[in-house]
């Protein structure tokens, strides 16, 4: 009797799902050579093994008028995937992250017998609590990243489990890299993200001069783009590689996200930077729950890092805060913080775990 193809379908659509999905494809392929796994992710997934049907740039739409303004290329895209899941028909499908999209494939995704594996919660807990009904209703496991998501979940009903933070894989954990003069400046993934702060990260230069400013660039938003912004400032750009970008810096300016925890584990002083346009944010501070934008705070539970955000990011206030982590005390103090968040996000095997969850799922 011939063998059954052990297949997998993985939904992601942004640059750090396609980071820490490759994590999991290399694990997945490790336990499980024979499997086959296509996705909806990035060049990182595809180096990994994994076959990717359609690119996390065609993607990544941010804010409220974003998305109303490419509705119809979002509504298109549900109808390609759907279609290439049928095709593919695999046993598990496995979302990750991206709550905006993947939330509306979860019913369908049910009615048509997938085993749904949520990897990366959407943050139900700083906004859109309502979500979880849905999630408690549609997903057989739930694998979550934050310490305190675990119980979140949980407690209202999803089968959940706490993997650890991938993150704690990155080659930085253990190198000492940090060049002084060098300011890292990660101001998004997405075009909206970089045209709103990178202006504003690089006008400090008319005070913090002697820096060298190096951008962590993505590939997928383009070299022309950055270049316009930078215009007659003195800007290093690398591409696909924050971690080099983040591990050389003596500082770093770095828009919310996950990149502000990648920088806290990198051991480097942060200042998190936001700013989005006005409707989205009027919208957005009406809905969010939270106290904190950055991973670091949340995980904490009170101000780590220094937060500024729309009005209170300016030239100013950034070259203020530039100058107050310049005191080697208050690096020792942030330093000692950023050692007792690794302790409390979990042990350096996320993907592993995450991995052997899903093919448990397989004969």
């Amino acid at each position: 009797m011939k063998q059954e193809i052990k297949k997998l379908f993985i939904v992601s659509g942004e640059a750090s799902g396609d980071l820490h999905g490759s994590n999991l494809v290399k694990e997945l392929l490790t336990n499980s050579p024979d499997l086959e796994i296509f996705a909806w992710g990035g060049d990182k997934m595809a180096a990994a093994g994994a076959k990717i049907l359609k690119h996390y740039r065609d993607l990544a739409f941010m804010g409220f008028y974003e998305v109303i303004r490419n509705f119809p290329t979002i509504i298109r895209n549900f109808g390609v995937i759907k279609k290439q899941i049928l095709d593919v028909n695999p046993k598990v499908v496995v979302l990750m992250d991206y709550p905006g999209f993947n939330l509306r494939l979860l019913s369908w995704l049910k009615q048509n017998d997938f085993i749904v594996i949520y990897y990366i919660a959407p943050q139900a807990w700083a906004w859109k609590e309502n979500r979880v009904k849905k999630m408690a209703k549609y997903i057989d496991e739930l694998l979550v990243i934050l310490p305190f998501e675990e119980e979140f979940f949980r407690t209202r009903g999803i089968k959940t489990e706490f993997v650890g933070h991938p993150l704690l894989q990155s080659k930085l954990e253990s190198q000492n890299l940090k060049e002084s003069r060098q300011i890292a400046l990660l101001p998004g993934s997405r075009k909206q993200e970089v045209e709103h702060i990178l202006p504003l990260m690089l006008s400090v230069q008319s005070e913090i001069s002697d820096y060298k400013f190096v951008i962590a660039a993505m590939s997928h938003i383009g070299e022309s783009f950055y270049k316009r912004i930078i215009g007659d400032k003195k800007a290093v750009l690398i591409f696909d590689n924050s971690d080099e970008v983040i591990g050389n810096s003596e500082f770093a300016l770095v828009s919310s996200g996950t990149a502000t925890l990648q920088t806290a584990l990198a051991e480097v002083p942060q200042i998190v930077c936001y700013k989005s346009g006005w409707l989205n944010y009027e919208l957005g501070k009406r809905l969010i729950k939270v106290p904190f934008i950055s991973l670091v705070n949340l995980i904490f539970g009170k101000e780590i890092v220094r937060e500024l955000i729309q009005d209170n990011l300016n030239t100013a206030s950034l070259i203020a805060e530039i100058k107050k982590l310049q005191d080697l005390n208050n690096r020792k103090v942030l330093k000692e913080n950023y050692q007792s968040l690794r302790k409390l996000i979990g042990e350096k095997n996320a993907s592993k775990r995450a991995a052997e969850i899903i093919l448990a799922h397989y004969p």
